[in-house]
């Protein structure tokens, strides 16, 4: 199937888009619970569960994956820029999904997996995918009021039918 381009996002594509805001934000903010969590488990000799950093990681994870369905199926805006600046756009959003499928994936391979050795790369994952994801709204925040080319309202307002 091609690739469509559009002038803008659906609908269901803005709102996928700050589900998956919000479920970064709450995985990345209730990680730290996750040790206690590891040393819980690790002392009652039990077996993994579900926590709130775990479901919003698992979340993120299925976002992203209805997320590229739905931009394969009906395309998205081309990135704004040119050249160096369109190329990074470009990559920065590949990075992005590679991250929102690694981070969650390498999660249930520590906790649900008992990988354990895999902690600190998970970890490390996530702090990448949060550098990326506050440069992302950055740029985002620059385009909108430094360059004002209308990026930011792409993500805001869906493209008319």
């Amino acid at each position: 199937m091609a690739h469509k381009v559009r002038n803008g996002y659906s609908t269901a594509q803005i709102t996928l888009h700050w589900l998956t805001v919000l479920v970064v934000l709450t995985a990345y903010f209730a990680s730290d619970a996750m040790e206690d969590a590891a040393r819980a488990l690790r002392e009652s000799g039990g077996t993994p569960y579900p926590t709130v950093h775990t479901v919003a990681g698992i979340s993120v994870l299925i976002l992203a994956v209805i997320r590229l369905i739905i931009r394969r199926r009906r395309g998205a805006p081309e990135p704004q820029g040119e050249g160096m600046q369109q190329l990074g756009a470009v990559w920065g959003h590949r990075l992005l999904y590679l991250l929102m499928f690694a981070v969650p994936i390498g999660g249930v391979i520590v906790w649900f997996g008992g990988v354990r050795s895999l902690g600190d790369v998970h970890g490390l994952a996530g702090q990448a995918l949060m550098l990326l994801f506050l440069g992302h709204a950055a740029l985002a925040l620059w385009h909108q009021y430094t360059v004002k080319d209308g990026t930011l309202m792409r993500m805001l307002r869906p493209e008319p039918k």
